[in-house]
């Protein structure tokens, strides 16, 4: 990236936690089809969302991870929580804390956004269990 924040602390202390959340793979595919157009928005993100927010030490990438979900699952973005609840591989987080991250959606944000939310993580975890990434209820 020829930008100046590539290089800064910041945005190389996001790239490395951006990978451990998400995996080299899907960072790979997002760095490889930025275009002009939006390599900032990307090297935004990086760098505030997982240079920032993500790399606080105050919580742990699990909780980050069900707060997330939950965050994502009241305003709908339906794509975002799949990578999310994909992502929980990485974090630590597991299907009862998802699970429980979505109730509170239910309750506060509303039933159809949880609901919607839970028939997203329901595919996500039979394509986790086929890909052989099966985990138990609690994720381990």
């Amino acid at each position: 990236m020829a930008d100046a924040q590539a290089g800064s602390d910041r945005y190389r202390q996001g790239m490395l936690t951006r990978r451990t959340v998400l995996g080299d793979s899907h960072v790979d595919r997002a760095q490889a089809a930025a275009t002009a157009f939006d390599r900032p928005f990307q090297e935004l993100i990086t760098e505030a969302a997982w240079g920032t927010v993500w790399s606080r030490p105050t919580w742990t990438l699990r909780e980050r991870s069900m707060v997330t979900i939950a965050l994502l699952a009241a305003l709908g973005q339906d794509e975002e929580v799949a990578m999310h609840v994909r992502a929980t591989a990485n974090t630590g987080a597991t299907r009862e804390d998802i699970r429980e991250a979505l109730l509170h959606v239910a309750i506060y944000a509303g039933v159809p956004a949880a609901n919607h939310a839970i028939k997203i993580a329901k595919r996500v975890f039979e394509e986790m269990d086929a890909a052989g990434m099966a985990k138990d209820e609690t994720g381990r």
